[in-house]
């Protein structure tokens, strides 16, 4: 409770208070009073009306305001190196307007600048008190502006043409001569407190302060220094500072001053908190309750805030099922003006959500709506699911999702009532929620009016609610979407489509009509590209699909923003259209924010064959920030020697056409061969114009191949390679890929078509045909969860005129193909030998689900099935024959780069074949 008490502690008189006016002080006072009461007694009330009257007959000249002057302000003396005799008339206009404001009286200074003194060069205190009279003033002020170099000075002098007090000046400084305006005020307000009598404040102080700053203090009081002191002003200044709520007590005392009154606001600060502690808390750790409490230590006692952390901690507890927690403050005195805060807290026992039951609804079952809910019963896996504890703000979205249900099957009046929570004591919570349905409602009449830009029929193919029996609320919202990209996609940016509902309640239909405002056609006016620090702009801009000065295009920005996606440059990309400097332009603003395209992995396998085999890979994909991409690689194991360097420009000549370069080294020891190749390829890429996924390849190999060490024993196919072979072919490939990232892709998918010649015309005397083609397809399902299907064919054919080598064709087998078999250990086996020769056909399935493990941290779990095999030339391709196996794994795209840890069961492994395979591989990015 807030008391106010006035005190009368000065009267007197003073300057300016020639006619015996009473001056009175007054020490005003705000603090907190535990029990008071805010009315005073009748009785007192009474006296204090009757003392007013009093002092009202007594001392009249107190409470009569005195008639104010006539004032006459005289052009100003300017002293400057700068032209400004312009300020002549133009202070002499300011200084009259505002002491005009102030209620006085001004003689027109038209009417002065006609007196034939008011210009002369010297005007001494005769010649401004005949000035004066001949003008009918009381009050004459003369003054002059004086500026060296940017500062500037106003000298002022008022003379009293009665001669009833002395002369006065007012002198005024400001740094710039920008603040001329300020320095006038300032003269304005000086004057008005002379003028008036009033008592000036000499300055502001602040006492009994400790922790918070006397400019803090200062900062929110309006009395200023030189201003008239205003006691109401003051008033409101005391009542500035309490409301800070730093202070228990707040009070004003003044004291005379060398120029007026001494201002002095005395305030008793509140305790702060020397120390915060729990009591009764097992579950949960006391660091973890202080970072819900909200409140720091050292910070002012607040017992408002002290309550509200209350309710936070009991709020937190619900959350993790500590339903009955019960909490209460205590509050003890520490020395230097502190107090220990300790919460005693009493937990209670976990209670658990047990029952949800759903009271009206006939149209669904309980089980259909429980199943839309995030919040549920508790089961058996409780301690890790988190299932069956309350949070009441899930649980308000779990009755949005709920009436959602029920508009998207044509219930559109569907509500649900608040829910019910009951406590009962040995059981847990039961929630019971009221489900009003009201009746379905089917689609009647369709149509699309407003601005058209094309005829209704056609605008109504793309309006998918006409194919719904009953209304979907859900259909309506993508049909209002798919009509705002055909409007957007023409150029109308800004266009707005409303869709209005009829319902015919007797029958239960209901009309829907998309009303169309298409509003001006756009031009992009900037484009402005943010947040690459590292990146070229270029290499962003050519990725768009808007130009500067063209029509906008809602399809052509939705290309743009995945484009940059499908860099892989970017962590996030943000692109907002807003409106340009006028209605019908538009300023495209791109923020991305980098991220590491530098990349290193390391990889590891394990065969019967080779035992541990270990690579290495390092990359930039964006290359002095240009887009080029450079990567070395090796693999390197007992038998395994392989090195490869590989460079691809995706921009030659700035046109949509990729080149890239590639060069290696390799040497591995079969079982019964060595091969020692070397070798580099050309390769170009670049788009065939059916769609902006599509793209064309061409590519130029050469592989000089070197077969040693065969042995005596070895397959007559192996035999047959001892010696040097030359593979010099070119690829022809199809390409489509339309997915939405480059890693971790939840949609979209990648096919291609290749077709490689080797040998004939291109020299070499290694000849065949090699065909492939793969699929690859993402399907995004609910709780953000992803099914991949993947599926690769090849064949190659053998030609006259030279020969096929083994290492040409195809083997299986390993973390890319077929998981849980050795690395390329699924190929046709010589009859005799039982050497794996490789086969002329080959075909490998993938299918993985793949989930969100730790969301916040990009850990993604999966489960897969891979089936495969190579057949030889005489054998057709067949299901039966598949090399299978299923397995589980974890990616990881984790600070230091990518980690993928994967385990395949082979499924029906034959007496030479592993039971399965764990493989990883660990990268990182700089």
């Amino acid at each position: 409770m807030v008391e106010f008490n006035d005190a009368v502690c000065y009267h007197g008189t003073g300057p300016g208070n020639r006619n015996g006016r009473a001056r009175h002080f007054f020490n005003r006072r705000l603090k907190n009073v535990a029990s008071a009461a805010v009315f005073q007694p009748p009785v007192r009330t009474v006296v204090l009306l009757l003392l007013l009257l009093t002092l009202i007959f007594l001392a009249p000249g107190t409470i009569q305001a005195k008639a104010k002057e006539k004032i006459a302000v005289l052009p100003f003396k300017i002293h400057s190196l700068e032209p400004l005799d312009h300020l002549k008339k133009g202070l002499q206009e300011m200084l009259s307007s505002r002491l005009a404001e102030k209620g006085y009286e001004l003689v027109e200074p038209g009417q002065i600048n006609r007196h034939p003194m008011v210009f002369l060069e010297t005007l001494k205190k005769a010649d401004l008190i005949r000035i004066g009279r001949d003008l009918g003033a009381e009050l004459v002020v003369s003054g002059s502006l004086t500026q060296i170099g940017r500062k500037i000075s106003l000298d002022l002098k008022a003379v009293d043409v009665t001669g009833r007090r002395a002369p006065f000046t007012v002198f005024v400084v400001e740094d710039d001569v920008e603040k001329l305006a300020d320095a006038a005020d300032k003269a304005t307000k000086s004057l008005y407190t002379q003028i008036a009598g009033l008592e000036p404040i000499d300055s502001l102080e602040v006492t009994g302060n400790r922790r918070v700053e006397s400019e803090a203090i200062l900062s929110v009081v309006e009395s200023k220094k030189g201003e008239a002191l205003d006691y109401d002003q003051l008033d409101k200044d005391l009542r500035a500072i309490y409301a800070m709520g730093y202070f228990k007590d707040v009070k004003i005392e003044t004291k005379d001053g060398p120029k007026g009154k001494i201002v002095i606001f005395v305030v008793s600060e509140k305790p702060s908190i020397g120390s915060i502690s729990f009591k009764g808390n097992r579950k949960v750790k006391d660091k973890v309750l202080k970072q819900e409490i909200g409140i720091k230590r050292y910070s002012i006692l607040n017992l408002s805030d002290i309550k509200q952390s209350i309710n936070r901690l009991r709020e937190f507890y619900r959350k993790k099922g500590y339903y009955n927690v019960r909490i209460k403050e205590k509050i003890e005195d520490l020395p230097q003006n502190e107090v220990a805060l300790t919460y005693e807290i009493d937990e209670g026992e976990k209670v658990f959500i047990r029952h949800i039951e759903f009271v009206g609804n006939k149209a669904f079952d309980d089980g259909d709506l429980k199943d839309l809910m995030e919040t549920s019963e508790k089961g058996w896996f409780s301690w890790f699911t988190k299932s069956g504890l309350l949070d009441r703000k899930k649980l308000e979205f779990d009755l949005q999702k709920i009436t959602a249900f029920y508009h998207n099957h044509g219930y559109i009046k569907a509500k649900t009532g608040d829910p019910e929570i009951t406590v009962e004591k040995g059981d847990g919570l039961t929630i019971t929620i009221q489900v009003i349905e009201g009746p379905q409602y089917k689609v009647d009449r369709v149509s699309v009016t407003g601005d058209m830009i094309k005829p209704e029929e056609e605008l109504l193919k793309q309006v998918h609610i006409t194919k719904e029996k009953y209304f979907k609320r859900e259909t309506v919202r993508r049909d209002v979407m798919s009509l705002r990209e055909i409007y957007a996609d023409e150029g109308y940016a800004y266009v707005e489509v409303v869709p209005y509902t009829k319902e015919n309640d007797e029958k239960h239909l209901v009309d829907i009509t998309y009303k169309v405002s298409k509003g001006p056609k756009v031009r992009i006016e900037r484009i402005n590209i943010t947040g690459n620090t590292y990146t070229r702009d270029k290499v962003i801009r050519r990725e768009l699909e808007l130009i500067e000065g063209d029509y906008f295009s809602g399809r052509g920005l939705k290309k743009s923003t995945a484009n940059i996606n499908r860099l892989g440059y970017f962590e996030n990309v943000e692109v907002q259209p807003k409106k340009g400097s006028a209605e019908d332009l538009m300023i495209v603003d791109i923020n991305v924010k980098e991220r590491a395209t530098g990349s290193f992995s390391l990889g590891a396998g394990y065969s019967s064959f080779e035992k541990t085999v270990g690579s290495f890979n390092i990359s930039e994909r964006n290359l002095f920030g240009k887009g080029l991409k450079l990567s070395g690689s090796a693999r390197l194991g007992s038998r395994t020697t392989e090195f490869d360097i590989k460079f691809v420009e995706p921009w030659l000549f700035d046109r949509r056409l990729s080149m890239g370069i590639d060069a290696f080294n390799w040497k591995r020891e079969y079982r019964d061969y060595t091969k020692d190749s070397t070798g580099g390829a050309l390769q170009f890429k670049f788009p065939l114009g059916l769609d902006e996924y599509t793209t064309g390849l061409v590519r130029y190999s050469y592989d000089n191949a070197d077969i040693s060490d065969v042995a005596d024993t070895a397959a007559l196919a192996i035999r047959e390679m001892v010696g040097n072979h030359v593979t010099s072919s070119i690829r022809l490939g199809i390409i489509r890929d339309s997915t939405d990232r480059p890693w971790n892709t939840t949609s979209g998918s990648k096919n291609s078509l290749y077709f490689e010649y080797a040998g004939g015309i291109l020299g070499g005397d290694v000849y065949f045909n090699r065909y492939e083609f793969k699929t690859e397809w993402y399907f995004p399902l609910p709780w953000e969860t992803v099914f991949m299907a993947r599926g690769r064919w090849g064949y190659i054919q053998s030609r006259s005129g030279g020969i096929l080598p083994i290492y040409q064709k195809y083997f299986i087998g390993g973390i890319n193909t077929v998981r849980g078999f050795d690395y390329q250990n699924i190929s046709p086996k010589d009859p005799a030998t039982g050497d794996r020769i490789g086969g002329e056909k080959m075909m490998v399935y993938n299918f993985e689900y793949r989930f969100p493990v730790a969301k916040k941290q990009g850990v993604v779990g999966l489960v897969f099935v891979d089936a495969g095999n190579v057949f030889g030339s005489g054998e057709g391709f067949s299901f039966g024959g598949l090399k299978k196996s299923f397995g589980t794994g974890i990616r990881w795209y984790s600070p230091v780069g990518p980690i993928r840890i994967e385990y395949g069961w082979v499924i029906g492994p034959k007496k030479d074949e592993p039971t399965g395979n764990l493989e990883f591989m660990i990268g990182g990015l700089f």
